[in-house]
């Protein structure tokens, strides 16, 4: 089972040398991936509605970011973590992930959300309630412009008419996993993903989950063997025996891989370095 290293986009700071430093600490350790988390506006509370991050919580602009590490490092492999799909143009997303994947010599995964924060979205004139059926063309779409050399295509969120994206990335097409563990997310990526990322303990639940994606996969003729499993850790507090439980739980659930992602704050960069370190020699027994 593989480790990946989230970027500490809400503490990392802005200063290039430590987002260089860091990513090339990941690489170092052996990590397989560095995914960038991605939002595009902060926002306040309102009308009994908190946000999980809110207008003071910093977010580096995700495809940005990854063609900066792209630069930086050389062999680990980079993905969203993830992208709030059904909130941005599907064509400049899949411009944006071409020339991501191209710079990084195919190293790119695209992992792909719905969000949770409707300010988000009617800031951005996105729709809301549409985001799942949307989402689901999008892939579509996505896979077709990285594919294909002339891309028409007409259904209910898009219209191409021979048109394309100059020059295709080195992965035709980038691989895109599915984040969320609704019953409807988990439908969608046993269909459309290369594999998912769920934000869930690896429990009865988990178990549970998996035994419905599983069952989803074998109705679309899919190959469970070429889908790919990565557990998201989720952490309140810095606690590297829960942290190694959890990994354990997901590897005894067949994952392929597990990513620590913390909600508590690390401010001080020898701490960012200091958790990646910890956490590999945990999670790796």
């Amino acid at each position: 089972m593989r480790l990946n290293a989230q970027f500490p986009t809400r503490d990392i700071g802005s200063d290039p040398a430590k987002m260089r430093d860091w990513a090339q600490a990941a690489e170092d350790l052996g990590y397989a991936y560095i995914e960038v988390p991605d939002h595009v506006f902060g926002a306040t509370a309102r009308d009994g509605w908190s946000p999980l991050y809110n207008e003071t919580d910093p977010f580096h602009e995700t495809f940005t970011t990854l063609a900066f590490l792209a630069a930086v490092t050389k062999q680990i492999r980079l993905s969203s973590g993830v992208l709030i799909l059904p909130q941005r143009q599907t064509g400049v997303v899949a411009k944006q992930a071409a020339e991501v994947d191209l710079l990084s010599g195919g190293r790119l995964r695209l992992g792909i959300g719905v969000g949770w924060n409707h300010v988000e979205y009617e800031a951005l004139g996105a729709e809301w309630k549409t985001r799942g059926a949307r989402q689901a063309e999008q892939v579509k779409v996505l896979r077709k412009l990285w594919s294909e050399d002339l891309v028409s295509f007409s259904g209910r969120f898009h219209e191409l008419c021979e048109v394309n994206i100059v020059p295709p990335p080195v992965q035709r097409p980038i691989p895109v996993w599915f984040g969320g563990a609704s019953d409807a997310v988990v439908k969608r990526a046993a269909e459309l993903g290369d594999g998912w990322m769920p934000i869930i303990a690896p429990d009865a639940q988990a178990e549970a989950k998996l035994a419905t994606l599983r069952g989803h996969l074998k109705a679309f003729g899919r190959d469970p063997a070429k889908f790919g499993i990565e557990g998201w850790l989720r952490m309140n507090e810095p606690d590297p025996q829960r942290w190694a439980a959890a990994a354990d739980g997901w590897r005894k659930l067949g994952a392929d891989m597990v990513m620590l992602y913390p909600m508590y704050r690390m401010t001080r960069f020898d701490e960012q370095i200091e958790t990646l370190r910890r956490f590999k020699e945990v999670a790796e027994g």
